[in-house]
């Protein structure tokens, strides 16, 4: 298995972000477990609309922790294929100080 580089802060706290949801973890999960999916089987197997499922899965993807690729079918129908991207997140004191050291300095609200 290959190294995953620790996620800087900004990235840290867009997947943080992105996994703070009971959809996209069970779309994480299901990537995971079956493997590259089209939306609508996604959709049905997660048991959500498609519309929605976009929402969570462009989340999951700005977060760099899925990925998609559009692909043309035998007839011609586009089908937007996703599968879970490799990440790993570990959550210590220590590496909470290194992601936090690489903040970018934004104004607090």
């Amino acid at each position: 298995m290959k190294s995953i580089p620790p996620p800087s802060g900004d990235l840290l706290l867009t997947q943080l972000s992105a996994l703070a949801n009971p959809h996209r973890l069970r779309i994480v999960a299901a990537l995971h477990g079956g493997g590259r999916q089209y939306v609508s089987r996604l959709a049905r197997e997660i048991g959500i609309s498609r519309p929605l499922l976009h929402l969570h899965l462009a989340k999951l993807e700005e977060a760099g922790l899925v990925n998609s690729q559009l692909e043309l079918s035998a007839d011609g129908k586009a089908l937007n294929y996703f599968e879970a991207s490799d990440f790993a997140l570990t959550l210590t004191p220590a590496a909470i100080a290194i992601a936090a050291a690489s903040l970018t300095p934004k104004s607090e609200t």
